[in-house]
């Protein structure tokens, strides 16, 4: 294994050898900037008690003279930069044969044990301060943890070569051989211009009911309380609302790019904070296809994943729907969205007047598919081969309308359900649907990174 060169700020010190004739894993230590981060812990948990407690620390505080404080403040820097400090030197990582090994902790210890295997995915962010100070954080995800275990903070190059490495290693190139290969050649596929995200987010039903709330509610809570603290109390989570569905999701979303790798999808994005996500080959269990009413005239889709043992992230956050296909392809190959889409029964609208013309259902030879809504149209797609279970349902007043549902779950903990099918024709599904799946995970590749 090789050492990290001289400018990442690292140290080294060499362990115990895996096995006997191997040389020593070289445990390694993250970026010497990483004090400056792990100092502020201290004073945060007096900054959560102060919010937890206004009354009470506003009290303490009007107890205390100007030289205790003084006091206190010369007293808890230097305390806050010892606890960061100290964390940051028993704080190491190594990478063995078959693990990443992460030991950190000040009192009590703790060392997790990361087989290369089992990595699904690497994430490399960057947040404003961070890029300043030429640093990322590494965040790996792995097939059945919940919490992802991250290093932060490491030297931009040496984040970008660890995690090739990683890739590799999960990959199955040998260990002599995994830190050479380096980072995969990308492939751009897709970008979203500024501007045509500024005008997705004018064109969103949520910024405007936001907005309407945050001009509405103020204003009948002020002719029936006439209280300014009333309204103020109102108004200022309506309007964080309408600047976290507008203005943040700009900041969040900004320069989206998608490009192709021999490792799976890869993701940056990000104004202040930029962030790289890789989207893990063969974890993607569901894509849904989101037109909102005001998109349909331009045309325009958002696509978003459903991933097994990881949360609902975005793959495109606006784009053409010819692109947005192109796109899913690179994710679930060999899907094609389907274009025609078969609607409820007529009767249906006796169990859901107006919205059972949204229920929509198509099953081809790759994918279960629905599609539901009037205002906002939302297409998932399942492949067959990632339906963990299907199942019949049908409630008193459904049966009486001589209808049914059908749901399948998938991997990801989500359910995709066709509802107000006719009763016979859910039965059909029901049992072709089981037989499909089971061909499907037969057929299905492996759950592993791509290597050509």
């Amino acid at each position: 294994m090789t050492s990290p060169g001289p400018d990442t700020g690292t140290r080294e010190r060499p362990g115990q050898p895996e096995r006997p004739g191997q040389p020593p894993v070289v445990e390694r230590r993250l970026h010497p900037v990483t004090p400056f981060r792990r100092a502020w812990a201290p004073i945060a948990v007096l900054a959560g008690w102060a919010v937890h407690d206004p009354d009470g620390a506003q009290e303490q505080l009007a107890r205390l003279t100007t030289t205790v404080l003084l006091l206190g403040v010369a007293v808890l820097v230097p305390v806050a930069g010892l606890y960061g400090f100290l964390s940051w030197w028993f704080t190491h990582f190594a990478v063995t044969d078959t693990e990443l090994r992460i030991r950190t902790g000040l009192l009590f210890r703790r060392t997790a044990h990361i087989r290369l295997e089992r990595i699904q995915a690497v994430d490399v962010s960057r947040p404003l301060l961070a890029r300043l100070a030429g640093v990322a954080k590494l965040r790996i995800d792995v097939v059945g943890a919940d919490a992802k275990d991250e290093l932060a903070f490491l030297g931009e190059q040496e984040a970008r070569a660890l995690r090739a490495e990683l890739l590799a290693r999960a990959a199955g190139f040998a260990p002599e051989t995994a830190h050479e290969v380096g980072e995969a050649p990308v492939r751009e596929l897709l970008r979203v211009p500024p501007r045509e995200l500024a005008r997705s987010l004018v064109l969103t039903g949520a910024t405007w009911g936001s907005l309407c709330a945050a001009l509405v509610v103020p204003t009948v809570l002020w002719f029936a309380t006439s209280s300014p603290w009333t309204v103020l109390a109102a108004l200022l989570p309506l309007l964080g609302a309408a600047g976290a569905s507008s203005a943040g999701r700009f900041v969040t979303e900004f320069d989206w790019t998608v490009g192709e790798s021999p490792d799976g999808l890869h993701i940056d994005r990000g104004l202040l904070d930029r962030a790289h996500s890789t989207v893990p080959p063969g974890r993607v269990q569901a894509v849904r296809i989101v037109e909102p009413l005001l998109w349909r005239r331009l045309g325009w889709v958002r696509v978003e994943l459903d991933v097994a043992g990881a949360a609902d992230s975005v793959l495109v956050p606006v784009a053409p729907r010819a692109v947005a296909d192109s796109v899913i392809a690179r994710v679930l190959p060999g899907v094609r969205v389907p274009q025609s889409l078969a609607r409820a029964p007529r009767r249906a609208r006796w169990r859901l007047p107006v919205w059972w013309r949204g229920e929509h259902l198509a099953v081809t030879d790759a994918v279960f598919a629905t599609r539901q809504g009037l205002l906002c149209r939302r297409l998932s797609l399942v492949p067959h081969a990632k339906v963990q279970s299907v199942r019949l349902t049908q409630g008193p007043w459904t049966r009486a309308c001589g209808l049914a549902g059908v749901q399948v779950d998938t991997g990801a903990n989500t359910v995709v359900t066709a509802r107000l099918r006719d009763a016979g024709e859910a039965a059909r599904l029901l049992h072709a649907q089981a037989e499909r799946s089971r061909t499907g995970r037969r057929n299905a590749r492996p759950d592993r990174w791509m290597t050509g």
